[in-house]
């Protein structure tokens, strides 16, 4: 006789289990959400390219621009819980590839590309915060533009990010409104 055992979902107090995915597959999908609430937020619209070229998203907006109706920046998200949220010091360093900062440094482009890296915590508990009244994701993603930045590692090159470059809505319709002067992000 096989007994059935009890669903640990329907014990009072315990969690029902996640899912299988890696945690670096789940934190893409995170910085993914984030990118999504952002661009909503500030009236832009996504596309991802496929296949992926080395830059995750093209990011446009339509509005009266100098240089044209429409502006698309590319956006490579990345994200870590190895630098803690909140970094002191005005900047935190992030290690990319040299190859992949290549693509992102080349100057000059026709479509500019900017760099996101989500800081998350790293207990997938602390993700996310719901309530009746908003979904908080955890903690925060900031860019940087890399065009001209110099390759100094043998294999991989830090760049600094600043704190003071938060990706939200409003950042994201600046950057787009220099491009759409015929700036840089």
């Amino acid at each position: 006789m096989v007994l059935a055992q009890p669903d640990p979902a329907a014990l009072p107090g315990t969690p029902a289990p996640r899912g299988s995915l890696a945690t670096t597959a789940c934190m893409e999908t995170l910085q993914v959400g984030y990118l999504h609430a952002i661009a909503a937020a500030a009236g832009c619209s996504l596309a991802q390219p496929f296949p992926d070229d080395g830059v995750d998203w093209h990011v446009s907006h339509s509005s009266d621009h100098l240089v044209d109706d429409e502006v698309t920046i590319k956006v490579q998200l990345k994200c870590t819980y190895q630098v803690a949220p909140r970094p002191s010091g005005g900047s935190f360093g992030f290690s990319l590839d040299n190859a992949h900062l290549r693509k992102l440094a080349r100057t000059p482009v026709a479509v500019p590309k900017i760099l996101v890296v989500m800081l998350a915590p790293r207990d997938r508990d602390a993700w996310v915060e719901a309530g009746h009244d908003r979904l908080a994701l955890r903690h925060c993603c900031y860019w940087t533009n890399l065009a001209g930045h110099a390759v100094t590692g043998r294999n991989r090159t830090t760049v600094r990010l600043s704190t003071a470059r938060i990706f939200d809505d409003r950042a994201l319709r600046e950057i787009m409104a220099r491009v759409g002067a015929g700036g840089t992000p």
